[in-house]
């Protein structure tokens, strides 16, 4: 069995993992991570996330727990994230990010650490996004220019950044295959005058409201038709399970920088 850390383990996010580690045959929940502010100091792990005693008690410090597990799945904020990056460097523990916003130095430190120990990291983990991101890249090909591009995104109303991890991997999947470079071709959302569309733009919206999980929908458009390519998240368990499926193929890997392609043999 693999003990599995997750960090924020009093969170939306965190608890739907615990309950994914506690239904994986071949993975075992070894430590539940909280702030040092959190009241849930103390509280099984178990209780916390609706699934029964586990006698896994929340803990503030890594130090506390490193002997208690093998990989630690963390889907936090980037600071963060790259704190427990290096606590996991130093003491040679995989790790499943799923964090996003990540900037430039944030990755190039992902990539550096990577080398030193065995990561997947990806900024959806869903099996069906994953798929889309296969598909999507032939599409794109297909159609060529000749299509406008618009990627349309939707999250609850607590997500902090915009846009999201998921849609901007989606905007790299689509210039990768228009050979287009994402940074001088994106436009995030627009206003006012701005006169016509430019033919290779790859544009943005964001939207923010109520209690989406997750939803993304790539638009091809040319004159006469229109192309959808949608993906709905309705739970984060199928984050978590991507998750917890990651975490078990990272068995003996490696180091190296995996993503959910690899996972899924992609």
């Amino acid at each position: 069995m693999i003990k599995i850390a997750v960090i924020g383990a009093a969170g939306r996010m965190g608890k739907v993992l615990i309950e994914a580690i506690h239904l994986h045959p071949q993975l075992i929940l070894g430590a539940a991570v909280v702030s040092e502010s959190s009241s849930l100091v103390g509280v099984d792990a178990g209780e916390l996330a609706g699934v029964g005693k586990l006698q896994i008690y929340c803990t503030h410090s890594l130090q506390q727990v490193v002997d208690d597990f093998d990989l630690m799945i963390d889907f936090t904020t980037p600071s963060l994230t790259m704190r427990n990056l290096e606590f996991c460097v130093k003491h040679q523990k995989s790790m499943v990010i799923g964090t996003t916003g990540l900037n430039a130095q944030q990755k190039a430190q992902l990539e550096s650490c990577a080398k030193q120990i065995a990561v997947v990291f990806a900024s959806n983990m869903s099996v069906g996004m994953n798929l889309c991101f296969k598909v999507l890249y032939t599409i794109a090909r297909t159609l060529g220019d000749d299509y406008d591009v618009e990627i349309i995104e939707t999250h609850h109303r607590h997500k902090v950044d915009a846009p999201s991890g998921t849609a901007i991997s989606l905007g790299e999947v689509v210039a990768n295959a228009l050979q287009r470079n994402l940074k001088e071709h994106a436009v995030y959302g627009r206003e006012g005058i701005i006169g016509p569309r430019s033919q290779k733009e790859i544009g943005f919206e964001t939207i923010r409201a109520g209690d989406v999980v997750g939803d993304h929908t790539v638009l091809f458009a040319n004159e006469g038709e229109r192309l959808e390519i949608t993906h709905k998240a309705s739970s984060r368990m199928t984050f978590a399970k991507g998750a917890t499926r990651a975490s078990a193929w990272l068995e003996n890997r490696e180091p190296g920088l995996y993503n959910m392609q690899d996972v899924l043999d992609l």
